[in-house]
């Protein structure tokens, strides 16, 4: 092999996981399939919300009421996920999601729509979605070897972010050329899909015959977290990052007001982060040599936050995109490091449960950061509310590392040993 296709395979990502796993292709395809076709039910029911009321107020209420609903369906999920086959998880929660999907089109074909059914079938969604989350994420060491873990999490991420970017234009021209029906259609369809990738997968059975799903699963995960301080610390530098430095609710006005554009710079201001991220997982074929995974998570937070803080001073909107790009690669490359550390410091029979923890953090701490840069927007202004933020969120990220040094200095361990911390 000539130097020039080893630093191309140390640059892009590692598709090592893919090759040698036909249990993690199997996995890996399905899911990129559906994740494809919840692009489109997340772009349809707000489309469909806003025609049915005219109202921006009810789609957000729509996202609002889907919170709880997250919630409460990733502690459920983690608990299954440690008490039965993780595949059987999968398969029972894609197959409600297909249903929920047929639902939506059947709706969205009368005559006379009703928006309750699209809030009542969206929450649901959720909720499954949220159930199905931790089996996705805590089976992930199961499929492939341990040092290939973070650059299996690194394909995750890369394929998450792929059909971010590709589902909403695809989801726009379904709706345009045909309906709002025929999006929840083929998000079905994709479902099917993905539950026959599922089946042809081995049996993930539970560690030592399950723990008992009940409120003592849901306590012993919680007590397995108070005493890992590794886990605690890639937490807390998360709800850090999205609490401080999301700046996602002032992306309207600034788009509008500050950069003097139109709708359309407002959604480049969207669209910028995710496509940062989509780079920063294509090019992530280093991250597995990395062994202090907690040094890389603070030193991409840090990252994330000095870009935020950059963007808040931009005056430029070309400048504001570029550093709105690197916040969304630091913020993938972080996610991958995340994921390893809590995945690789939990045995596998809490691994559901740390997981459902970890998908709760994630969904609430950017809506928390929504609320924050919205009220402090109010008092200083979105500029000073963006660049206040991030560089809050690089401090903390300093603060965090010093106050969990297990988290700071936490090491990949060998193949088939887990982490301490």
């Amino acid at each position: 092999m000539d130097r020039g296709t080893r630093v191309t395979r140390s640059f892009f990502a590692d598709i090592s996981p893919l090759r040698e796993s036909r249990q993690f292709r199997l996995f890996y395809f399905g899911n990129g399939l559906s994740s494809l076709g919840r692009q489109l039910t997340l772009v349809a029911a707000p489309i469909q919300v806003f025609a049915l009321t005219e109202s921006s107020l009810a789609v957000g209420l729509l996202g609002l009421f889907q919170f709880p609903a997250l919630l409460v369906g990733s502690t459920v999920g983690g608990m299954l996920s440690d008490a039965w086959d993780r595949r059987k998880v999968l398969i029972v929660a894609q197959a409600v999601l297909a249903f929920i999907s047929v639902g939506l089109a059947l709706n969205a074909a009368l005559s006379n729509q009703r928006i309750w059914a699209v809030f009542v079938l969206t929450g649901l969604q959720a909720f499954f979605f949220a159930v199905d989350a931790p089996a996705r994420t805590s089976a992930v060491p199961r499929l492939v070897s341990t040092s290939r873990v973070p650059a299996a999490y690194a394909l995750q991420i890369l394929l998450s972010q792929l059909a971010k970017a590709i589902g909403p234009l695809v989801a726009g021209v379904i709706i345009a050329v045909w309906s709002v029906s025929a999006a929840y259609w083929i998000d079905s369809g994709t479902f099917i899909v993905s539950i026959l990738a599922i089946v042809a997968m081995a049996p993930l059975p539970a560690t030592d015959g399950g723990t008992r799903p009940g409120l003592r699963s849901v306590l012993d995960g919680l007590r397995f977290l108070k005493d890992k301080k590794a886990i605690q610390g890639s937490f807390l530098i998360d709800i850090n990052a999205t609490v401080f430095g999301m700046p996602r609710a002032l992306f309207p006005e600034m788009g509008l007001n500050v950069f003097g554009g139109t709708e359309a710079t407002v959604g480049l201001l969207f669209a910028a982060p995710g496509f940062g991220a989509l780079i920063g997982a294509a090019t992530s074929g280093w991250v597995g040599r990395v062994i202090l995974a907690g040094k890389a998570t603070t030193v991409a937070v840090v990252v994330w936050g000095l870009a935020i803080g950059a963007f808040g001073f931009s005056n430029s909107l070309p400048l504001a995109l570029i550093f709105l790009g690197i916040a969304g690669a630091a913020d993938a490359i972080s996610a991958v490091f995340r994921s390893t550390i809590v995945q690789l410091t939990t045995p596998d029979h809490l691994r559901g449960r740390l997981s459902g923890l970890k998908i709760a953090v994630v969904a609430g701490g950017p809506r928390l950061g929504d609320a924050e840069a919205g009220i402090v927007s109010r008092g200083v202004g979105p500029s000073v509310a963006a660049w206040s933020g991030g560089l809050a969120s690089a401090v903390g990220a300093l603060v965090i590392a010093k106050a969990f040094p297990a988290f700071y200095k936490w090491r990949q361990p060998p193949d088939g040993e887990l982490a301490e911390g």
